[in-house]
C-alpha cells in the first residue's frame, strides 16, 4: 500500500478518529496522492497542493457535512474530494462522465455549494448560517476564500452584510482567508501563532467582552482601552479592515502548520458571531517545481512528476489566445491610444508579452469584472481605446456595466472574448455558451465571430477601428491551422462571404464551425457562407441565400435560444421570406466537462453531426420544393 494511512480514510469521520500525531503523515500522503493523480489526468495543481493541511484541519475540527464548508472558486478542492469518499474516482477527474474539478452539490453531500467563479463563498456561507439560525439548527458555516478572490467587490459586499448586527443579527460564520501571495518569516510566524491562539481562545473572548461592559461605565477609559487593543494587535498582525466590518480578526498564521491551524480553528469554532481567520499558504507547497513556478503548474495537462512540465514543441499551430496576444502587441505599436485590461487573467488571456512591452498601458484590475468594464468605459471617455481581455463566462459577471456604462454611452471598447463555446474539462461553469445571445440584444454593440486564426487577427483589427463597442469571440485552443498574415486589414464591417457554392441547401456558419460545415457540405453539395458577424448581421447575404436555396442551416457554437440562428430567423421574418431554417447549436442544457471534440460531437456540431441533422430534417435526397413566395 503506497498510501497506508490515506487509504483508511473513507470519510471525514474516519479522519476525526485519527490521533493528532498522525495528521502530518496523512498530509504527506495526501499531497503525494494529489500530485500523482493530477499528473495522470491534468487539472489544477498548485492551488490544491497549497490547501492540503487546511483541508485536513477543517474536516478534523468541524463536523462535516453537518457543518458547511464553502470553497471559493473550488479549484483547490481535490484534497477535500479525496477525504470525502471520492479517492477512487480521481482517475476520472474532469473527464466525460467523471468527477468534476469543482465542488458540485449533486456529486457529494460534502460539496455544500457549487462554485467555480470567484468571490461567492462568503455570501453563500452567510446565507447558510442565517438559514441554520432561523431553523434552530446548531451548525457552523465556513467560507474558504483566496486572497485573489478577495479583490472582488462581491466579497466585500458579503463582509459588509455579515458584520452588520442590525442587518443579520449575529451570524455564526467563519471566513478563512487563504493568503498564498506572501510568506511568514520564522520569528514573525512564531509570534503570530502565539497571539492567534491567544486571541481566538474563549478566555480572551470572555475577558474582552467583560472588560467592555465594565469600561462602558467610564467612556474615556473604554475609548483608551479600545485604542490600546487596536495598537497592540497592530504591532503583531497586519492592520486590517476586517474588524471594521464587524469581524473578530485572527492571524495571520501558517496555513501549513497543523499544530497552529487545529487549535486556532477549535477556538474559533466555539466563538459566536462573525469570525475571520487569516492564514498564509504557499501555492505548489511540497512539490519544488510547482513552488518555483506556481503559475505554470496552475492547470497543467498530463506530465511526469519526476521530470516536470516540458516546453511545448515549437512550430505547432498557434492558439487563438496567442493570436490575440500577438495582435494586441502589434496594434499597440501602431496606436498609442490602446490600453489592455484584464480581470486577473494575464496568462489565460495571452497578455504576458503585452505587459512586458507596454507596462504602463497594461492594467490587471484583479478579479473584478464589473470594475474592469466600467474602468474601460472611463478610459474610453478620455479618448483611449481600451481592449478588455476577458473569458466569455466571466463577462457574464459584468453585464450591467456592459449595458449601462459602455453600450448606452456608445464607447469604443473592444471585448476580446476568449473561451467562447465549449471549453472542455472545466465544465458547465466555464462554458462560453451564452455570449452571442446575451450580447446581440444590446444596442450599439457589434458581435464578431472569426472562423480561424488569421480571421481572428483581422477581425480584432476591424473591431478596433470602430467607434462603438465591439466583441470578438473565439474559442479555447487552436483553430484550423490557417496561416496568420502579419499585415492587418479591416474586413467589411457586417459582411459575410460565400466560401462554397452548392445547391438547394445553404449553410450559414458563425465562427470556427465553418470548417466542419465545409466538410459536411462536400457530402451534401451545399452552399456555405462564412457569416463573420452576428451583429450587424449581413441581411443582404441572408436574403440572397434564402431566395436561391430550398433551406438554410445556421451553425454556431453557442446556445440556440436567442443565438445567431435566431438572428437569421428574425431577418427572414422581417423580409417576408418563409424559407425553412434548421438551427444547429448548443442544446438547452448545461454542458458537462470532458474532451472538447467529444462534447462537440455529442452536441451534433462536428461534420458528421451536421450532415446527420440536415438529412434527418430535410430528407436523404434533399428533394425540396421552394414556396412560390420565394421564387
Amino acid at each position: 500500500m503506497k498510501y497506508p494511512l490515506l487509504e483508511t480514510i473513507q470519510s471525514p469521520a474516519d479522519l476525526r478518529r485519527l490521533p493528532r500525531t498522525e495528521l502530518k503523515r496523512l498530509a504527506d500522503e495526501l499531497r503525494d496522492f494529489v500530485l500523482q493523480s493530477v499528473s495522470q489526468t491534468g487539472g489544477h495543481l498548485s492551488s490544491n497542493l497549497g490547501t492540503v493541511e487546511l483541508t485536513i484541519a477543517l474536516h478534523y475540527v468541524f463536523e462535516t457535512p453537518c457543518d458547511r464548508l464553502v470553497w471559493d472558486v473550488g479549484h483547490q478542492t481535490y484534497p477535500h474530494k479525496v477525504l470525502t469518499g471520492r479517492r477512487e474516482r480521481m482517475p476520472s477527474l474532469r473527464q466525460l462522465g467523471g468527477m468534476s474539478g469543482f465542488p458540485r452539490r449533486d456529486e457529494s453531500e460534502y460539496d455544500t455549494f457549487g462554485t467555480a467563479h470567484s468571490s461567492t463563498s462568503i455570501s453563500a456561507a452567510l446565507g447558510m448560517a442565517l438559514a441554520a439560525k432561523q431553523k434552530g439548527e446548531e451548525r457552523k458555516a465556513v467560507a474558504i476564500i483566496g486572497d485573489g478572490a478577495m479583490t472582488a467587490g462581491m466579497a466585500f459586499e458579503a463582509l459588509n452584510n455579515a458584520g452588520d448586527p442590525h442587518a443579520v443579527g449575529s451570524a455564526d460564520v467563519l471566513v478563512v482567508l487563504n493568503d498564498n501571495d506572501m510568506s511568514i518569516s520564522p520569528p514573525v510566524g512564531a509570534l503570530n501563532k502565539y497571539f492567534a491562539r491567544l486571541m481566538s481562545g474563549r478566555f480572551y473572548a470572555v475577558a474582552r467582552e467583560g472588560a467592555k461592559q465594565v469600561l462602558k461605565a467610564a467612556p474615556p477609559l473604554f475609548e483608551l482601552a479600545r485604542r490600546f487593543e487596536e495598537h497592540a494587535k497592530g504591532m503583531i498582525v497586519p492592520a486590517t479592515i476586517f474588524e471594521e466590518f464587524g469581524f473578530n480578526y485572527v492571524g495571520p498564521i501558517d496555513g501549513h502548520d497543523l499544530d497552529s491551524l487545529i487549535p486556532t480553528l477549535e477556538n474559533l469554532r466555539n466563538l459566536k458571531g462573525p469570525q475571520f481567520l487569516h492564514i498564509v499558504t504557499k501555492k505548489g507547497y511540497g512539490y519544488k517545481l510547482a513552488e518555483a513556478d506556481p503559475i505554470a503548474y496552475h492547470g497543467p495537462g498530463k506530465f511526469n512528476p519526476a521530470e516536470g512540465l516540458k516546453k511545448a514543441a515549437a512550430g505547432g499551430k498557434p492558439t487563438f489566445t496567442q493570436v490575440f496576444g500577438q495582435w494586441l502587441c502589434d496594434m499597440a505599436e501602431q496606436d498609442e491610444r490602446l490600453v489592455g485590461i484584464t480581470p486577473a487573467m494575464r496568462e489565460g488571456s495571452g497578455m504576458v508579452e503585452f505587459e512586458k512591452r507596454f507596462p504602463k498601458r497594461y492594467h490587471d484590475v484583479g478579479i473584478a469584472e464589473q470594475h474592469a468594464v466600467t474602468f474601460a468605459a472611463g478610459m474610453a471617455c478620455e479618448g483611449l481605446k481600451p481592449v478588455v481581455a476577458i473569458y466569455s463566462t466571466f463577462l457574464q459577471r459584468a453585464y450591467d456595466q456592459l449595458i449601462h456604462d459602455v453600450a448606452i454611452q456608445n464607447l469604443p471598447v473592444v471585448f476580446a472574448l476568449d473561451r467562447a463555446g465549449i471549453v472542455g474539462a472545466d465544465g458547465a461553469t466555464h462554458m462560453g455558451a451564452f455570449d452571442i445571445a446575451y450580447l446581440r440584444c444590446i444596442p450599439n454593440l457589434g458581435v464578431l465571430t472569426p472562423a480561424d486564426e488569421n480571421e481572428c487577427r483581422q477581425l480584432l483589427y476591424t473591431a478596433f477601428q470602430q467607434n462603438h463597442p465591439t466583441a470578438v469571440r473565439y474559442p479555447r485552443g487552436a483553430g484550423a491551422g490557417v496561416e496568420v498574415q502579419q499585415q492587418m486589414a479591416a474586413l467589411p464591417f457586417g459582411k459575410g462571404e460565400v466560401r462554397r457554392t452548392g445547391q438547394r441547401i445553404a449553410f450559414l456558419a458563425f465562427g470556427t464551425l465553418l470548417y466542419p460545415a465545409l466538410q459536411a457540405a462536400e457530402k451534401l453539395d451545399a452552399t456555405v457562407a462564412n457569416m463573420r458577424f452576428v451583429k450587424p448581421l449581413d441581411t443582404a447575404l441572408v436574403e440572397q441565400l434564402a431566395r436561391t436555396h430550398d433551406a438554410l442551416v445556421t451553425i454556431e457554437e453557442g446556445c440556440l435560444m436567442g443565438g445567431a440562428g435566431s438572428a437569421v430567423a428574425e431577418a427572414l421574418h422581417a423580409a417576408g421570406l418563409t424559407t425553412p431554417v434548421l438551427m444547429l447549436g448548443l442544446k438547452d442544457e448545461f454542458i458537462e466537462h470532458g474532451d472538447p471534440a467529444k462534447l462537440l460531437a455529442l452536441q451534433g456540431l462536428d461534420a458528421a453531426g451536421i450532415e446527420r441533422s440536415v438529412l434527418q430534417r430535410f430528407g436523404g435526397k434533399l428533394e425540396l420544393v421552394r414556396p412560390a413566395a420565394n421564387q
